[in-house]
């Protein structure tokens, strides 16, 4: 098991016999999306084994745009990067730099 890694057991049910439910839980699926103006971002600066790295979102967009939207960042940037779970995740110490980019793309912040 790797480093940062947490354990998230859980035990099936006894009804009709045991059985166990030790499959990792869905990832509940955005169902509404918002343009551009009305989202409120919000940037988070964490270090990850040592090294910064700079969160920005809550997105609802659909994973199709998330990805294109994470593409062109990533290639302004020229950094790394993620997106999970409606966060982006980029590589270094990007908040600057990604805040002037998504204001001229129509984002707001908190």
């Amino acid at each position: 098991m790797g480093r940062g890694v947490k354990l998230d057991i859980e035990f099936g049910s006894f009804d009709e016999g045991w059985k166990a439910d030790n499959r990792a839980k869905e990832a509940k699926e955005q169902s509404e999306t918002l343009p551009p103006h009305e989202h409120r971002l919000v940037f988070r600066r964490e270090k990850r084994r040592g090294k910064p790295v700079t969160l920005v979102g809550e997105f609802y967009l659909e994973k199709s745009d998330a990805h294109a939207l994470l593409a062109k960042i990533k290639k302004s940037l020229g950094s790394g990067g993620t997106f999970k779970r409606g966060w982006i995740q980029l590589q270094g110490e990007q908040a600057d730099a990604l805040r002037n980019i998504l204001k001229a793309l129509g984002y707001r912040f908190k």
